[in-house]
């Protein structure tokens, strides 16, 4: 009777060590399988951060050769600018040119401001921004066309009811065919009406009568905005040969951004848009007249009314 209760308490003895060892190794083994599941997961989240970083770079040296193409085209277009074909670029020269533009805008919208045919206020009030152009060529023999450079100032805020930007130089080209001949100069004034045709100007380059509306503008200081003209059109346009002002048609003309004359008048490359819209670029010495005269249009053309009922 003995040996057959010994043989269970050894049998017991030798199950209960192995239950425990096997415990304890799927213990380690479950401790093992988590760790390893961890470490999968670290592993994971390292390529995840990894991806995310590649993507990021990714989009970086995207943003670097849309920025490398942008510059290239800028400096594209100086160098097309550039008289003669030269590859250098009497900056100081340019600038002067640039100085002498501005000064000659200010006359010549001071004079649409203050002559009795120039101008209504109703209509300098509404416009969005001012564009003048001094002294434009029209050379014609079977086929006509215009050039001219000047400057564009616009209203800042949101709404376009600020103080008046600093002044972006612009270039204006234009053709068309027909049986002219001569050779005449004229200034240009260009109202623009509303925001539409601000985008437009700002593009890089602006066919009036496409990629904007243009109408001739209305002559008298008395006339009201109130009219369909006033109320529509995106760009009012105004012509001043031999003191007389007058609307004029420009369909076929393109406005653009004078790059070199912007980089010479602010001392670093700057688009039209930045310029007349950011709110952030100071208005150069040499445009200071200009601005302050735009600043100033409510009094000038009110003073001047005031005047011609004096006289009637």
């Amino acid at each position: 009777m003995t040996r057959v209760f010994a043989c269970p308490f050894l049998l017991a003895l030798m199950v209960v060590p192995a239950w425990s060892l096997q415990s304890q190794n799927a213990q380690q083994q479950s401790q093992t399988a988590e760790q390893q599941s961890q470490t999968a997961l670290q592993q994971s989240q390292t390529a995840l951060q990894q991806s995310q970083t590649a993507q990021q770079q990714s989009q970086t040296a995207l943003q670097q050769a849309q920025t490398a193409q942008e510059q290239a085209k800028q400096r594209a277009e100086l160098a097309k600018q550039q008289e003669g074909g030269t590859e250098h670029v009497d900056m100081a020269e340019v600038k002067r040119k640039q100085a002498d533009r501005l000064h000659e805008s200010r006359e010549v919208l001071k004079a649409a401001l203050n002559e009795k045919s120039g101008i209504s206020k109703t209509l300098t009030d509404k416009a969005k921004c001012i564009v003048v152009i001094p002294s434009v060529k029209k050379f014609a023999i079977g086929f006509g066309a215009e050039y001219g450079k000047g400057a564009m100032s616009c209203r800042l805020g949101e709404n376009f009811n600020g103080p008046w930007s600093a002044p972006s130089m612009t270039s204006l080209e234009g053709g068309n065919f027909g049986l002219q001949v001569g050779l005449q100069a004229t200034d240009l004034v260009l109202l623009v009406m509303n925001e539409r045709g601000v985008n437009s100007l700002l593009k890089t380059k602006a066919r009036l009568g496409g990629d904007a509306s243009v109408a001739a503008g209305p002559i008298g200081r008395q006339m009201t905005a109130a009219t369909d003209l006033g109320m529509r059109a995106q760009i009012l346009a105004y012509s001043h040969t031999g003191g007389v002002f007058a609307g004029v048609a420009l369909t076929g003309s393109t406005l653009r951004p004078d790059n070199l004359g912007n980089q010479s008048l602010y001392g670093r490359e700057l688009t039209a848009r930045e310029i007349v819209r950011s709110g952030q670029v100071p208005v150069p010495p040499d445009g200071r007249p200009l601005i302050q005269l735009l600043d100033q249009t409510g009094n000038v053309t009110a003073a001047t009314t005031t005047e011609d009922k004096k006289d009637k």
